[in-house]
């Protein structure tokens, strides 16, 4: 057996539905095999038997199912499926209320595993809606002296669960693993990370960890074996950062013109003093300008706090800057100066970002384009100065590859490859979290040489987090907002004080301003779709708060599914104040700028996560208005309470983010999958000293060793941890 063998080679008798679940689980070869970790462990010891159930207990059983039937209940005459759970020692009874289809997928004599909560009592126990796992595996023949090696079975056993998928269970990945582990493959895999680290940080080695993250004999050992995989993942995707910081640090930059006057006047021009913070993020740019190398940094900065004008005042320098005199890699000088590429997430951040620089530099000669999906336009026009003019894709694209427009602002149509320019010398990416690696090096390769890049974000990213995903730029923080600007006044609200938001939206409207009511789906669900979603919908709400609540305001909805135009004719009447109210799905949680909106009510509040809610809570805070945000959850659950309190109570969105990264995991606040990290790496990032530990080990090793020569096994780890960030 081989770890690049597939599955079907070597077992033979997979059905096709558990070829579909492997497939689905990433699950087509040994490794992939070995490598499906478990998600947790449950205790099946001696009291795991029918006797020892105590009510009110959570247990896992092994047993024989018996009479499984559908019975109605007397009153409500809701259906039921039934059955019953037999082992050595007794049997119980298993109810699944509402889910009659159930009792159809057993019959008499089926061995099962079930896990659930026991209820009732005494001699009237049983188990409520349990899961079961169905699987010809005996009970007794599921930990046999494979895993322990003629060892005494200890008599608490760990039970691994997988993640599973229909068709594959927790018992089937138990019965494979064993099968794989009874050829020994795993004790002849080369161990990625060096054995002097190994010894250093107390981590056992790859073939130990194996057999101890699938068949630990106690919880000590699943727990080791997870900490070495995470420190193995964390260290290999250092290991990339600082191989590809290596390199581009032996690139060569187009040189910017620095003139550190002028760039205090183009700022003094800006419509507000610049803060503290704003003047330290773009000198600290402008001192990587004039280093020879392109800048990597990413700019991290909480909703409100300036990044636009810090990437303003910086692009103001490049493009003001003439290229280098003489030959460029074979390329003759010509007019034009150094050029920007600004790449937005949205079509209506692009617009916004677009407006907002034609602001900034109105007074100065300085060409703007805009480049998205519907449209191309450039500023000045030709006709009215203080106007932009709508070109097509043809000429605009003409115009920059001859270096005739400097400032480049757009959507994905920004990395097309039919999109060149002459001299392009900066590339700013906002919202970084939403474009991956792939897009950023898209933009990054654009050029002849490599510019100078600097991604921006709002989403606040915890330190181990941005020292992972981002580890190969340097970090700068806006943590200053902007002067005047008040703290968001932030409430949650039950249903029963929902009158009390809808009070502060009259008082808002009645002073001249505008609010926002976000909603998490566009439609009302299917009725004939018993699962559906219940949550509020931007359509129906809108209909309801014109008819009910809101009579004589002006509604408007914004969502996804709109046509651009519609999209943008909608946002423009918000911004020109004729509509008072946007429903609005959250489309609006990115770069929406209207400084007139000073409360927002978030309906289904639990259904969005944290760095989301204050994403969208930022929406209200772009004026020295006092601004106001109403959560109002339809659920009140423990989770939600202690979510929503954090919401309410953290200063500012880096608090809230640690929060969020200590309570959910990092998933929800980079999106785990898009940057091929996996969950248990994800975990890990709650553990500064591992990450810190690993970025340390990465630094020396390639700085020692830079194409990893000596270590040809995390090379290969390296390159496998490179492709999986790579994936889209």
């Amino acid at each position: 057996m081989n770890l690049q063998d597939t599955i079907e080679h070597h077992f033979t008798r997979l059905k096709p539905d558990q070829k579909r679940a492997l497939h689905k689980l990433g699950i087509r070869t040994i490794r992939d095999l070995l490598y499906h970790f478990p998600a947790r462990y449950e205790n099946a010891g001696p009291t795991g038997t029918i006797a020892g159930a105590t009510a009110g207990t959570e247990v896992t059983l092994y047993g024989t199912v018996r009479k499984p039937d559908i019975r109605r209940t007397w009153k409500s005459r809701r259906p039921v499926a039934e059955a019953w759970l037999e082992d050595a020692s007794g049997k119980i009874k298993m109810m699944w209320f509402s889910q009659p289809y159930i009792a159809k997928t057993l019959h008499d004599g089926m061995v099962v595993k079930v896990s659930g909560r026991i209820a009732g009592e005494d001699a009237k126990m049983y188990l409520a809606n349990p899961e079961i796992d169905k699987s010809p595996i005996a009970p007794d023949e599921i930990h046999d002296s494979l895993f322990t090696k003629g060892a005494e079975i200890e008599s608490e056993t760990l039970y691994p669960i997988y993640p599973e998928s229909q068709g594959v269970s927790s018992l089937w990945f138990l019965h494979a693993v064993r099968k794989v582990f009874e050829t020994n493959v795993h004790e002849h895999i080369a161990d990625p990370i060096p054995s002097d680290i190994l010894a250093r940080y107390n981590l056992p080695t790859l073939s130990s960890a194996l057999v101890f993250i699938h068949a630990p004999r106690k919880l000590d050992d699943a727990t080791a074996a997870r900490k070495r995989f995470a420190f193995e993942e964390v260290f290999a995707l250092q290991i990339v950062m600082q191989q590809r910081r290596r390199a581009l640090l032996k690139e060569e930059a187009l040189p910017v013109s620095v003139d550190r006057t002028a760039l205090a006047d183009f700022v003094a021009s800006f419509p507000f003093p610049a803060t503290t913070a704003q003047m330290r993020a773009i000198n600290t740019i402008v001192d990587d300008f004039e280093k020879t190398h392109p800048m990597l940094r990413l700019l991290e900065g909480d909703v409100g706090s300036g990044k636009t004008a810090v990437a303003a005042a910086t692009a103001y320098l490049v493009a003001t800057s003439l290229p280098p005199k003489g030959p460029l890699r074979g390329e003759r000088r010509i007019a034009g100066t150094l050029q920007v590429a600004y790449l937005c997430p949205t079509e209506i951040l692009a617009k916004q970002h677009f407006s907002t620089f034609v602001s900034y530099f109105k007074d100065h000669p300085i060409p703007i384009g805009l480049i998205t999906g519907s449209e191309c336009r450039k500023f000045p026009s030709k006709v009215r100065y203080e106007e932009s003019a709508k070109l097509s894709k043809a000429a605009f694209k003409k115009m920059v590859a001859n270096g005739e427009i400097p400032i480049v602002i757009g959507t994905h149509a920004l990395i097309e490859k039919s999109l060149s320019f002459k001299y392009f010398a900066y590339a700013i990416i906002d919202e970084q979290h939403r474009f991956g690696t792939v897009h950023r090096q898209k933009l990054a390769t654009k050029g002849v040489i490599a510019p100078h890049l600097l991604s921006m974000t709002a989403t606040p990213i915890p330190r181990t987090l941005a020292l992972t995903i981002y580890g190969d730029l340097d970090l700068s923080i806006l943590d200053e907002m902007p002067l005047g600007r008040k703290p968001i006044i932030t409430e949650v609200l039950g249903p029963e004080k929902r009158e009390l938001a809808y009070e502060r939206v009259r008082a808002e409207l009645a002073a001249g301003h505008q609010a926002y009511v976000i909603c998490p789906r566009i439609d009302e669900p299917d009725p004939a779709k018993e699962f559906a979603l219940q949550a509020k919908s931007v359509k129906a709400e809108a209909t309801r708060l014109s008819r009910e609540v809101f009579k004589n305001a002006t509604i408007d909805i914004l969502h996804s599914k709109m046509k651009p135009a519609e999209k943008e004719e909608t946002m423009k009447r918000f911004e020109k104040g004729e509509i008072d109210i946007l429903v609005a799905t959250s489309v609006v949680e990115v770069g929406v700028n209207v400084p007139n909106a000073t409360v927002i009510l978030i309906e289904g509040a639990e259904r969005f996560g944290l760095a989301q809610l204050h994403q969208l809570r930022g929406r209200v805070i772009r004026s020295t208005h006092q601004s106001y945000c109403f959560a109002l959850p339809e659920s009140f659950g423990q989770t939600t309470k202690d979510r929503l309190k954090a919401f309410v109570t953290a200063k500012n969105g880096f608090e809230l983010a640690e929060y969020d990264l200590a309570l959910r995991g990092a998933g929800e606040l980079s999106g785990g999958k898009q940057w091929g990290v996996s969950d248990i790496a994800m975990e890990a990032l709650k553990n500064i000293k591992l990450v810190e530990a690993a970025r340390t080990e990465a630094a020396h090793l390639v700085a020692s060793d830079p194409e990893l020569q000596q270590h040809p096994a995390l090379a290969l780890r390296a390159l496998t941890a490179d492709k999986e960030m790579h994936l889209e």
